[in-house]
């Protein structure tokens, strides 16, 4: 557990720590994406937040900054087989772990979003809400969901007919009426009750 100051504020370390967090976890198609970034304690980056947060273009310029200023980042992800044969939870801890041992170098301690921890060689430590608290953890959130957005417009480029450039694969009005036009794509995760009461894939 991370000390707390005198007013109950967690004091989270400067030095060798990675922030990570997942985008994806649960719209219907696609994969899920983490992101691992270890920040440049020298080089803060301002603006950093919580991607749900941030317009769309301003994730796409933070993103940019981080990629230029952070120490280490990696994006990550496990596939839709992935999802469907291991369940969300596990599929999204995987891809944290991939993210972090993507990194090029060794973080002391792992700050993830959230309550559940992926099994890492480092401390882990969760932080609930760490995407609105913690600047590494911000920084992967918005590393994963531009990388995640990017990856739903490639799939609107080959599934046209279900728009996943407007809703990015959630389960939308538009996405189910597409759905219930078209039936289920390779894309989409099977595993999903939404996606199973529609049968047999397009």
């Amino acid at each position: 557990m991370a000390q707390a100051d005198l007013f109950g504020e967690p004091i989270y370390p400067v030095h060798g720590v990675a922030g990570v967090d997942e985008a994806g976890r649960g719209p219907l198609a696609g994969a899920v994406y983490a992101a691992a970034v270890m920040l440049d304690p020298e080089r803060p980056i301002e603006g950093l937040a919580d991607s749900k947060v941030l317009k769309a273009e301003r994730r796409e310029v933070l993103a940019e900054e981080i990629k230029a200023g952070a120490l280490a980042w990696c994006i990550a992800s496990a596939s839709v087989e992935e999802i469907d044969s291991l369940n969300i939870l596990r599929a999204t801890l995987l891809a944290m772990e991939r993210a972090v041992l993507g990194l090029g170098r060794a973080p002391r301690v792992a700050l993830v979003d959230g309550n559940q921890a992926p099994r890492l060689r480092c401390t882990v430590q969760t932080v609930i809400k760490g995407d609105a608290l913690v600047p590494a953890i911000s920084a992967a959130s918005i590393l994963a969901k531009t990388a995640r957005d990017s990856d739903l417009l490639r799939l609107h480029a080959l599934y046209p007919q279900y728009a996943f450039d407007q809703h990015k694969g959630y389960g939308t009005a538009l996405h189910l009426e597409r759905l219930r036009a078209h039936g289920p794509c390779p894309e989409h995760r099977r595993s999903f009750a939404p996606i199973k009461a529609f049968g047999a894939l397009a």
